[in-house]
């Protein structure tokens, strides 16, 4: 009883701060999460879940087991508490179909739906787990994350989950991922561009700059966007349901791309998703890649 105390004791007195971000992100005005999912070749049963929670998850980062409360002078501070798992692992239940080649990829996209959109509880550290066992055309089971944006920004909360797993060849090594290597020219000395080119660069990047600024700052206050298929401009269209939809890119085909145009990964996703938009709405695409989106 006395040690019981003393953790409680302890748990009080470890309060920190919540960054001016945080309380942002988690106010009456805004509440953000992040939804992550990962795909399993088998579907991930709970009770290992729940030791990997415990012993791996909690221990990365103090906010995963602290709650957001408001102390006498008004400051939101985080407290620490005792975690119980199994608020926060979810296992869904789906109607049944006793077909075999039935896939549930409707019954998983309306699920992912319905998380993304529902708030998480205050009562309890701001993260939740949903393990889907049912299989999809993509994966035999899948793992939704649904952590809120107070916890951090998306560089740290996915440093936070990556950490989580371990490489297949051997699990005491950390996982890493392949470097980018800068392409030398022949003769191994790197590419002169030339000062007239390097110079025009700089030059279009700082109008690009200044005039994305400033048509920001048009949109923000002055000019208000076209009303178009994706864009209503009714009022209280945030509180309508919304549906998440999935794309699916082969990394063999973002590879073949990236090596024939010389871009980075983003630019190639990003062109991607322009082409898919171009199908509901006019717009104006000024790229010097013209390739990504064809």
């Amino acid at each position: 009883m006395e040690e019981l105390k003393q953790e409680e004791m302890r748990m009080e007195m470890a309060e920190e701060p919540v960054s001016p971000t945080g309380q942002y992100f988690n106010s009456s005005a805004l509440s953000i999460a992040i939804v992550g999912v990962l795909e399993f070749q088998v579907p991930l049963h709970e009770s290992l879940a729940f030791t990997l929670l415990r012993d791996v998850f909690l221990p990365i980062n103090p906010r995963f087991s602290s709650l957001m409360v408001t102390d006498k002078d008004g400051a939101k501070q985080w407290k620490k508490v005792k975690v119980n798992l199994k608020d926060h692992v979810t296992v869904p239940v789906f109607p049944s179909d006793n077909s075999p080649d039935f896939f549930y990829d409707d019954q998983f996209n309306d699920y992912l739906s319905k998380i993304a959109t529902d708030q998480l509880p205050q009562s309890r550290p701001l993260w939740e787990i949903h393990i889907v066992k049912y299989r999809t055309r993509n994966a035999a089971g899948h793992v939704i994350f649904k952590l809120h944006h107070a916890l951090g920004d998306g560089f740290s909360i996915m440093g936070a989950l990556l950490s989580c797993l371990q490489r297949v060849d051997d699990p005491s090594l950390p996982i890493t991922f392949p470097t980018l290597r800068t392409k030398s020219s022949s003769d191994g000395t790197e590419e002169n561009e030339g000062a007239f080119r390097s110079m025009s660069r700089i030059f279009a990047r700082l109008v690009h700059t200044v005039s994305d600024f400033g048509w920001s700052v048009l949109k923000s206050g002055f000019v208000e966007d076209d009303r178009t298929a994706i864009r209503s401009g009714d009022v209280g269209v945030e509180f309508r349901p919304v549906t998440v939809t999935t794309m699916t890119f082969s990394l063999d085909h973002i590879k073949r791309i990236k090596s024939n145009l010389r871009v980075v990964r983003f630019l190639i996703l990003f062109g991607r998703v322009i082409k898919r938009l171009v199908c509901f709405f006019p717009i104006k695409v000024h790229l010097s890649m013209k390739g990504i989106i064809k």
